[in-house]
């Protein structure tokens, strides 16, 4: 009878320092051969939260080590996205002086490391996500601590990522949503008063079930219809309600 070792724990590191990624690495591999009861593997990097992402969804790892600040897309929305997987993979924040997230990660039992990151603590929180039988969610407080950078859209299997910065206006319709680009519109499944609350004065109610991305209108048109917003460099156009349009109107002052 053999003693076969257990399938390696994979692991993604993300971080948007060099440094950082291969102090990790190398804290991995140190684990690696003092823990015998742990066995990793590290299966690839990411420099931030978009590649991260992609790297995922190509390499299926078991656990991130994830940095909380990063350009292009911070820690905490890459878990958000994450958690719209079927089977998040577990994760472990490292950061080095977000004290408001970790208050709220102690409230909540979430893994987090405090960098300069010490072997023995990397190995305690490795252990503690193994025993764990399922991935904590991300605490509502944190979650609600900045806006989203991109809408996460899962069709078909493949991930897209539309930037926030894209969007000209969103239109509500039973229980979906629209999200409309100059190019494309795509389907999400969120409530258009919550995502309202989410970005504050980045977009404003024209509608009662629509809203328009401050820095994507370019004019106001009337005819005899009434009110249409106008969007550059597109043909699109979105209506304006009479209740809203003072309002649109004094917002684009």
């Amino acid at each position: 009878m053999t003693n076969e070792k257990p399938d390696p724990l994979q692991v993604l590191i993300v971080d948007d320092e060099a440094p950082a990624r291969a102090r990790l690495r190398q804290l991995l591999d140190d684990t690696n051969r003092d823990n015998k009861q742990l066995t990793i593997s590290c299966c690839g990097e990411a420099a931030d939260g978009l590649q991260a992402l992609s790297e995922v969804d190509r390499l299926q790892p078991d656990l991130l080590l994830l940095d909380i600040r990063m350009p292009a897309m911070d820690g905490l929305e890459v878990a958000r996205h994450l958690q719209q997987l079927d089977n998040p993979p577990a994760v472990i924040f490292t950061t080095a002086y977000d004290e408001f997230a970790l208050e709220a990660f102690d409230a909540n039992a979430v893994h987090y490391l405090v960098k300069p990151i010490r072997q023995q603590h990397l190995a305690e929180a490795l252990k503690r996500v193994k025993a764990s039988q399922s991935t904590p969610p991300l605490p509502a407080v944190i979650a609600a601590k900045s806006a989203r950078s991109h809408f996460n859209i899962n069709q078909h299997g493949n991930r897209y990522l539309v930037p926030v910065t894209d969007l000209l206006f969103l239109q509500a319709e039973q229980k979906y949503i629209t999200l409309h680009t100059a190019d494309k519109e795509w389907l999400i499944d969120e409530s258009l008063v919550h995502i309202e609350q989410e970005f504050g004065n980045q977009f404003i109610r024209v509608h009662r079930n629509a809203l328009a991305r401050v820095e994507a209108i370019s004019g106001i048109d009337k005819n005899s219809d009434g009110f249409s917003l106008l969007f550059h460099p597109t043909a699109k156009q979105l209506p304006i309600s009479r209740r809203r349009i003072a309002a649109v109107r004094k917002a684009l002052k």
